[in-house]
């Protein structure tokens, strides 16, 4: 069981279909999580074969390289290295040497023990000392090799953070409060790579320039995508994949959000000199840096999509895909989810269709901070629907959960959170006020006075958020 406070929602005081509706929606979640756990995707896009490592439809003989090494980060990448590992020691191919940096609090060493590969802890979403230290570790690694060898990189979600290398003349410190000022912004997550991107020597491709330049090495990048439309460029910022954007983008975005001024001056140096073509720009497609590099992307929500529908298929469940690009503030977004839901009842009113139906969502929604509470993305976009139809009269049973999968959201201790209309009568009964907490952004502190969070701690996994609407009659 992933959900740790599953209990809690199963009380006495729900009627039967609310009952039912609770059970159901915390299964498929389950089920959800273990789709995108990181040793199944290894599992399913990787096999052996006599001597070769089969990825999708490429094929690799392992007898031809000298050293195996494995580098990389992400919220991900410890089950991934822990899975690669397995598979390659079923025909004695022992890794060399390898290190990947993940978020401290993931595992123990006990429950990942990888005996090749190092893990280093590493802060997230802000980077610290010890993520700089494990990247430079990766650095000396690629130093060594040549093309004999062959260097594999475990990217997952999160690795933005957790793989920090800034350009010289960039402290630490500085990177630390650029990322602390674009967390709060309101900023995309591609908007925030691409500022990422042009102040590192790690990512945007610039992984993959550096393993060219030392010795055209061969590169298989193993990839599990957390971004909305899967872009590989995107995840982790593209250390090894070419970049399609331009410092002149980053400038422009930190324009339009009126942040421009507020960033470290040094930061601000690197992106002008970009601009002004004083700095190398990050290497772009057709690049001969990329002549010996192989992208592949092993996973992402679709493989929750896809298990979850099956599985609500089974109950007897109609099932709509309403968005798989999610994006925008959390609060609007939280409102309108009442027209997406109102829409699809009256639409099964009018052709007398299935009562039992299941919409299904994801993306990536931001929070543009005001207050100074805790919570997240989901939750505070389920609280912003709560507080949206807190006066309108619902004559359906509905249940809705947001989640992020990696099992953190925000600076909260959840998942995200259950709401149903059960809630929705409680609240209304005791005459919360709703806005006060949206206001201090303090949806975390709401939901667990209401017991509504979803307590997973870190699952390992990093995709895309996940959206789950079941209605019934």
């Amino acid at each position: 069981m992933y959900i740790k406070n599953a209990s809690q929602f199963l009380i006495s005081d729900l009627n039967e279909n609310q009952l039912y509706l609770r059970k159901i929606a915390l299964e498929a979640l389950e089920k959800s999580i273990e789709a995108v756990r990181p040793k199944n995707l290894i599992e399913k896009s990787i096999r052996i074969q006599s001597n070769k490592l089969l990825i999708h439809n490429d094929e690799y003989n392992l007898e031809k390289y000298k050293k195996v090494y494995i580098i990389g980060g992400g919220k991900a990448a410890a089950e991934m290295a822990f899975s690669l590992e397995k598979i390659l020691h079923t025909i004695q191919v022992i890794i060399y040497e390898g290190i990947i940096n993940i978020p401290k609090g993931t595992a123990t060493l006990e429950q990942i023990n990888t005996s090749r590969v190092s893990i280093n802890y590493a802060s997230h979403p802000i980077p610290d000392e010890n993520g700089l230290k494990g990247v430079k570790f990766m650095m000396e690694i690629v130093e060594k090799s040549d093309q004999n060898d062959l260097i594999i990189c475990l990217i997952s979600g999160g690795g933005s953070a957790l793989l920090p290398f800034p350009k010289k003349g960039i402290s630490l410190r500085d990177l630390q409060n650029l990322n602390s000022l674009l967390l709060a912004s309101g900023t995309s997550i591609h908007e925030i790579n691409t500022i990422r991107k042009h102040i590192s020597e790690f990512k945007g491709g610039n992984l993959a320039r550096k393993i060219y330049s030392i010795g055209n090495t061969t590169l298989i990048s193993l990839v599990i995508s957390d971004v909305v439309g899967d872009n590989l460029d995107s995840i982790a910022s593209g250390p090894t994949v070419a970049d399609t954007t331009t410092f002149k983008d980053a400038l422009r975005i930190l324009k339009n959000y009126r942040i421009l001024g507020d960033i470290p001056f040094s930061i601000r140096k690197v992106l002008e000199n970009g601009a002004k073509n004083i700095e190398l720009e990050n290497p772009k497609p057709n690049d001969i840096c990329f002549k010996s590099v192989h992208n592949y992307l092993i996973g992402s929500v679709k493989s929750a999509v896809i298990e979850i529908t099956s599985f609500l298929k089974k109950h007897g469940f109609e099932i709509t895909y309403f968005s798989d690009e999610i994006t925008g503030e959390a609060q609007a977004f939280g409102k309108s989810l009442y027209n997406v839901i109102s829409q699809k009842i009256e639409s099964i009113t009018l052709s007398e269709g299935n009562d039992k139906q299941a919409l299904i969502g994801t993306g990536e929604l931001t929070v543009t901070l005001k207050g100074k509470g805790k919570g997240g993305r989901n939750q505070e976009m389920l609280l912003s629907f709560l507080n949206y139809v807190k006066d309108k009269e619902i004559n359906y049973d509905f249940l809705i959960i947001g989640c992020n999968l990696d099992g953190i959201e925000g600076n909260s201790e959840a998942m995200g959170a259950l709401i149903d209309n059960y809630l929705l009568n409680q609240l209304n009964e005791k005459n919360i006020n709703l806005k006060k907490f949206l206001d201090d952004n303090d949806s975390y502190s709401f939901f667990k006075t209401q017991k509504s969070e979803l307590i997973t701690g870190l699952t390992g996994c990093n995709v895309n958020d996940l959206i789950l609407i079941l209605t019934s009659r």
